[in-house]
């Protein structure tokens, strides 16, 4: 038995608008929204009375898929936190990117922000961490060949 696909990564975001906006400009596409609630969405991630919208992006011509979601109900948690790499359960997701400077440059006015700097790595790849609305963390990275 052996895992056939990774369908996607799943981010929970409280601007949805402002998440499907941040990640179009980084490039990716999108490939739909839809309000997700009922008694079955309820049993599958074990909240009773769950009412979210998904958003499904899309990178062009490659694999993978990454879904924004926001929840109408119940109230999201955490709102504000700013988890930092090293707290338990830190996620982010990582992009390989053709003009890194430019992407920063691009995602700044979205309110994104490094969280430290870029660094060039051996000389093989220049990369960085970047925060982007509602405390997404992405991982940025340039082959520097």
């Amino acid at each position: 038995m052996a895992i056939v696909r990774m369908d996607n990564v799943g981010i929970v975001v409280d601007d949805l608008d402002l998440a499907v906006e941040f990640f179009t400009v980084l490039g990716m596409e999108l490939e739909g929204r839809q309000l997700i609630e009922g008694e079955w969405a309820g049993r599958v991630v074990g909240l009773s009375g769950m009412r979210s919208e998904i958003a499904m992006m899309r990178i062009p011509g490659a694999p993978g898929k990454l879904e924004l979601a926001t929840y109408h109900a119940p109230e999201l948690l955490g709102r504000g936190a700013q988890a930092i790499p090293h707290t338990l359960g830190f996620h982010r997701v990582m992009f390989a990117v053709d003009d890194l400077d430019d992407t920063i440059a691009r995602l700044g006015p979205l309110g994104g922000e490094l969280l430290g700097e870029v660094v060039d790595y051996r000389g093989l790849v220049r990369l960085c961490y970047f925060r982007g609305p509602g405390g997404i963390v992405i991982g940025l990275a340039e082959d520097a060949a």
